[in-house]
């Protein structure tokens, strides 16, 4: 049976309120005389919303392409090309309504139908040109790799295929065609590792560097360079080469090496629970022998499972939290409210004082001033700053103008009276109600009555912390996440009286910052860190009863958090730690736990010590002879640890939905994604303790998620 003999119907059924991507063609006459159908994707809106691949759209584009595979057979056209609408060629299959698709049977529909349609892009009769003139994601890749021939705009915006990051797997031919096109490992490398790597996507030239594309050209005359390109292949001007093609001897040899040290990793970093990166590799594996219709056959089979699947309603519900309730935040005040930000202060000038100091002088490009207790320790800020800067320059990420601008934009002082003029002023200071509460009582006199004070506090009151000042209601939590740059989170955090004004203005300037702000009552550790906490805590009661350290970090493995316990710790430091811990313990003493030997740990150097892939595996000698004088005889089993945070993180979520700390928990699964990593196949923590049956333990019910508990339970 071939895929022209299945019923669609029930997926055309489905299209509901698909936005349609047309496939509007016109024939070009080449200069050789010779005659390319050209097929733009466009789906009639702006580049905000690009084109998508729903069942509507693959029905049209099938259409279109057997009427142009009849023009060939009758020798009307030479050769077929597709390309998109501006900057875009398009951002993969239509997800929002495949998380709901209602058997696996139809899930099944949806991979067959994009391998009838995509490939028929190969049996043409005439050879088939994409013109890949932006954006191409999932599908998007898939056209071209399903062409005979690609070309790439060298200003595209991304290139990838991010389906693992969503729990799928390239599932339009992208899993066999892509080893057999680049090889093994660098197919391993674009389908597994970068989507692992926060959703990593390629630029143009790194695909052409790879094989992925055959020619590359310049924005300004992309499609008339592909063109006239295009018409010399035809004539035999130009000759296609595809240097990393595997030959026989990789695929013998190379390929099944690639694999299993590709596995190996795999089990190392993430742990076995996630599906989909191990479903990508058995079909990156099988690809190497086999027709191309076997392994369409095989990414069939794969794409229907993860689709009716609880890790993909789960990723679904986490991919909806980040594109949607993130970038509208509930609770933010009218923008319109916001100070206008014309010039920023940073309190502090350490490693992360400098960090903001860089991250606001990028983004928002207005004059920066840091300040500290004496010029050596600014010198040092600044140089850090400019260093870092240098960095961009040197990777091509921003030009010489741009980073000769941006140093000119940061000063650097011991005269806190050059605060004056400053509209938002943020501390870095020592994690401690005193000492921020002076320097903020110190900047409060030399600052305008309407500028904003905002604390970087990762677990204190900020309540506490304006207690002394003048005017309280001008100050917001702006909790930031380590490493600053990369970290997409800010924790804005309201007191009783912080004004909609100082609201506004945080998240108007987290949103300038580049990063999603989510609104949190002022409670001890906020969201990620009251949590984050709990698991720190467990971690830590489980060594300090008998439990080394290494069989700790693997009883958390299946949380798929993207590092142990100890290893955050080791990552956020040892010191802030402890004081987090001693917050919490403090506020919540009957639920939280700390071991004063934790603050001994602290003063070492070095206090655990990791294997190559940065895991933890036990503590170092030093910190084995502190910790020895406080730990018991009593190693707890890994299910039994397991248990204990599950239980306790449920727990947790519903005692701070109870409190008001957010208002609803979506907002908690979406700081534990942007803040936590948590990962997306989990939907956050919630859908996941849920699945666990941990909700049900904790307080005899669950958090309620339709789009996920309708999967789970079908």
């Amino acid at each position: 049976m071939t895929y022209d003999d299945i019923d669609f119907s029930p997926l055309d059924a489905l299209t509901g309120d698909e936005v349609v991507t047309h496939s509007l063609v016109r024939d070009v006459r080449l200069a050789s005389g010779r005659t390319l159908a050209l097929i733009t994707l466009d789906n009639g809106r702006d580049h905000t919303r690009p084109n998508t691949l729903g069942p509507a759209t693959l029905a049209e584009l099938g259409g279109v392409l057997e009427t142009l595979a009849a023009r060939a057979a009758a020798g009307e056209i030479d050769a077929v090309g597709i390309t998109g609408k501006q900057y875009i060629l398009a951002a993969g299959a239509d997800l929002s309504d495949v998380s709901r698709l209602p058997s696996k049977e139809i899930a099944k529909l949806v991979a067959q139908r994009g391998h009838q349609v995509l490939g028929r892009l190969s049996q043409l009769g005439v050879p088939s040109f994409a013109f890949v003139n932006g954006l191409a994601l999932g599908g998007g890749l898939e056209i071209a790799l399903n062409s005979t021939y690609r070309t790439v705009d060298a200003s595209a915006a991304a290139i990838a295929l991010p389906e693992v990051f969503l729990g799928l797997i390239p599932g339009w031919g992208g899993a066999y065609l892509l080893p057999n096109l680049i090889g093994i490992e660098n197919a391993l490398e674009v389908v597994i590792s970068n989507p692992l790597k926060q959703n990593r996507v390629l630029k143009p030239q790194q695909a052409y560097d790879l094989g992925i594309m055959d020619a590359i050209f310049p924005a300004v005359s992309y499609l008339e360079d592909s063109l006239a390109w295009a018409d010399r292949v035809l004539s035999g001007a130009v000759s296609v080469t595809r240097k990393n093609e595997p030959g026989k001897l990789e695929r013998l040899t190379k390929w099944p090496i690639a694999v299993k040290v590709a596995r190996g990793m795999l089990e190392s970093k993430i742990g076995t629970v996630p599906k989909a990166p191990y479903l990508a590799l058995e079909l990156l594996e099988k690809a190497r022998g086999g027709s191309r219709d076997e392994g369409f056959a095989r990414e069939d089979d794969a794409l229907a499972e993860l689709i009716s699947g609880d890790q993909f309603a789960a990723s679904m519900y986490a991919f909806d939290l980040v594109q949607k309730r993130a970038k509208r935040p509930v609770g933010a005040p009218d923008k319109a409210l916001a100070k206008k930000v014309t010039k920023v202060g940073v309190i502090g000038a350490g490693l992360m004082a400098s960090q903001f100091a860089l991250l606001f002088v990028r983004k928002l490009q207005v004059p920066v001033l840091i300040t500290d207790l004496d010029q050596a320790r600014v010198d040092k800020g600044l140089a850090y700053i400019r260093d870092e800067i240098g960095k961009l320059e040197a990777k091509g990420r921003i030009d010489s103008d741009t980073a000769g601008k941006l140093r000119s934009l940061v000063h650097g002082t011991v005269d806190k009276s050059e605060y004056a003029d400053c509209d938002f002023v943020i501390e870095a200071v020592f994690e401690e109600v005193g000492v921020k509460q002076q320097v903020f009582g110190e900047i409060e006199k030399i600052i305008a009555d309407d500028a904003i004070l905002a604390t970087n506090t990762s677990s204190l009151s900020v309540a506490e912390i304006g207690a002394k000042l003048a005017h309280p209601e001008r100050l917001v939590g702006f909790h930031f996440f380590n490493p600053v740059a990369v970290m997409p989170l800010i924790e804005v955090v309201k007191t009783s009286q912080t004004t909609d004004a100082a609201l506004s203005t945080a998240f108007v300037v987290a949103k300038g910052l580049g990063k999603n702000a989510v609104l949190t009552a002022d409670a001890p550790g906020f969201v990620v860190n009251r949590l984050l906490a709990k698991v720190m805590g467990e971690a830590a009661r489980a060594v300090y009863e008998g439990t080394p350290v290494a069989d700790v970090e693997k009883a958390f493995a299946p949380l798929g958090l993207p590092m142990g316990p100890f290893q955050l710790i080791d990552l956020v430091g040892w010191k802030v730690a402890a004081h987090v811990q001693d917050t919490m313990t403090s506020a919540f003493p009957d639920r939280f736990y700390a071991n004063e030997n934790f603050h001994q740990l602290a003063e070492l150097p070095e206090v655990v010590e990791k294997d190559k892939g940065g895991r933890v595996t036990g503590f170092t000698k030093a910190a084995e002879k502190i910790a020895k004088k406080a730990t018991g005889s009593s190693p707890v089993a890994a299910d039994t640890i397991l248990q204990r945070v599950q239980d306790g993180l449920a727990q947790e979520i519903k005692l701070m939905l109870d409190e008001g700390v957010v208002p609803e928990v979506q907002d908690i699964d979406l700081c534990l994604i942007l803040g936590a990593g948590w990962p997306f196949i989990d939907g956050g923590a919630s859908p996941y303790l849920d699945r666990e049956g941990a909700s049900e333990r904790a307080f005899g019910d669950t958090f309620h998620h339709p789009p996920i508990r309708g999967i789970a339970n079908r």
